[in-house]
């Protein structure tokens, strides 16, 4: 793919760290499903709140990593997370894999819920302390009929105050970032025919969340700014290591 070594002990196709998180998100998704016909909601309890929502929770920062939306949310991330997470894992090793995989994943959570502020305090200050009230008193019981309110600001209120985000993207992005400095001139097949190198893929990709994020097209129900928080937190972190000596 370039000139770069992998690891002394050959390329594994299915490293162990890489094995064990595709593992744990498939776990979560099956309890996920079997445990919502007992009446468990485990993406209210597991999935990231805004913190002005009484849903959120600490561990969520954390959690929200491994919960997935539905069957194309986690194939299409965890194939991702294998076809990236292989050729860094056998070029860094376990160990700083794993720790660069869940500080992208955290750091997307923490750059989401920064926009999520922003959002939630534009939309408040033209909002009456009744309306906001009776947002957070009803408006969870409402999106689970799915309804919303017709008002649009407290239709977003009620959005953002109710609606967990969820999903490994943010980490994903921040391997597509490693995998594009880490092999630059490697080749990408778009839809699997067409070959462009690795960074000017991750270059395109960026600037295209950057777009979707800044354009906050409604209803495209894609955490944008979590995956660019997942790049810039891996961009940081990779510069970090580099300044410090570390061999890449």
């Amino acid at each position: 793919m370039s000139n770069q070594q992998i690891r002394p002990g050959g390329f594994n196709i299915l490293p162990l760290v890489v094995k064990n998180l595709l593992i744990i998100n498939g776990l979560f998704f099956l309890a996920t499903m079997a445990l919502s016909r007992y009446g468990i909601d485990l993406v209210e309890m597991l999935g990231l709140f805004i913190p002005q929502s009484e849903y959120f929770r600490p561990h969520q920062l954390v959690s929200y990593i491994f919960m997935h939306g539905g069957m194309n949310h986690i194939f299409f991330n965890m194939f991702a997370l294998w076809m990236f997470g292989n050729a860094i894992e056998n070029y860094w090793g376990g160990k700083r894999f794993l720790i660069y995989y869940m500080v992208t994943g955290l750091g997307a959570g923490f750059i989401h819920l920064g926009v999520m502020e922003f959002q939630l305090f534009s939309v408040m200050k033209d909002l009456s302390l009744d309306q906001i009230e009776m947002v957070k008193t009803e408006g969870s019981a409402i999106l689970q009929v799915g309804q919303n309110y017709s008002d649009a600001g407290l239709s977003q209120l009620n959005l953002l105050l109710n609606t967990p985000t969820v999903g490994a993207s943010g980490a994903v992005f921040g391997l597509l970032l490693a995998f594009g400095m880490m092999f630059p001139n490697a080749q990408i097949y778009l839809f699997f025919l067409l070959p462009i190198k690795a960074k000017y893929f991750v270059i395109g990709y960026g600037l295209m969340e950057l777009f979707s994020g800044v354009s906050n097209r409604a209803g495209d129900n894609v955490a944008h700014f979590a995956h660019l928080g997942g790049m810039v937190f891996g961009f940081i972190l990779i510069k970090y290591w580099r300044t410090k000596g570390s061999q890449f």
